[in-house]
């Protein structure tokens, strides 16, 4: 049985995050338990948790500004996240970004429900230096809230799932990739990661 451990009840009695697409999302997560929405996918413990950087000596200022971390991307460490591209006050709106949790650092959609569609193709992504990808293993078993976060998505935002999660991350890199390649690779250089 899979279980997602980073919410837990206590996190979310209170409101989780500015987002109230995210705040519904662990409520969302509340009701389904230890059972995951979408494979490995979770909300961290603590909204805009940036240890995994700090952890890594990404602590420029400028770069942790611009990124807010909201959500476990995989089972092995990755991390979803907002970046801010601009100043505008709805987060919902703004590009979701993966960080890898051995490199990596991608665009994967234009915004939060867009994000949300992604999910509902139940993989974990494979974040690679190069590339981001999303592949069904034959073998895998469906998440355990999975059905349940299909309904929310297409109830709440109107959008089907998806058969074709690469077309959702090749649109948001069409958009927003050189611009966030070129923004974060000095902060990368700097660390000796490119």
């Amino acid at each position: 049985m899979e279980k997602a451990t980073g919410v837990t009840a206590g996190t979310m009695s209170g409101v989780y995050s500015p987002v109230p697409e995210l705040n519904e999302l662990a409520e969302l997560q509340k009701q389904v338990g230890a059972e995951y929405l979408s494979r490995c996918f979770e909300p961290l413990p603590e909204y805009d948790d940036k240890m995994s950087f700090e952890a890594v000596d990404l602590t420029d200022p400028d770069f942790l500004s611009r990124v807010v971390v909201f959500a476990m991307a995989n089972g092995s460490g990755s991390h979803y996240g907002f970046w801010r591209v601009d100043d505008r006050e709805d987060l919902a709106t703004l590009p979701v970004v993966a960080f890898g949790d051995e490199g990596g650092d991608h665009v994967v959609a234009r915004n939060l429900p867009e994000l949300f569609q992604l999910l509902t193709s139940d993989v974990d992504p494979i974040i690679g230096h190069d590339e981001v990808s999303y592949e069904r293993y034959e073998d895998a078993e469906p998440s355990g809230g999975h059905e349940v976060f299909v309904d929310w998505v297409r109830t709440r935002f109107g959008l089907e799932p998806t058969t074709d999660p690469g077309a959702i991350v090749a649109a948001a890199q069409r958009e927003y990739g050189a611009h966030f390649h070129a923004w974060i690779r000095p902060f990368m250089e700097r660390l000796g990661y490119c």
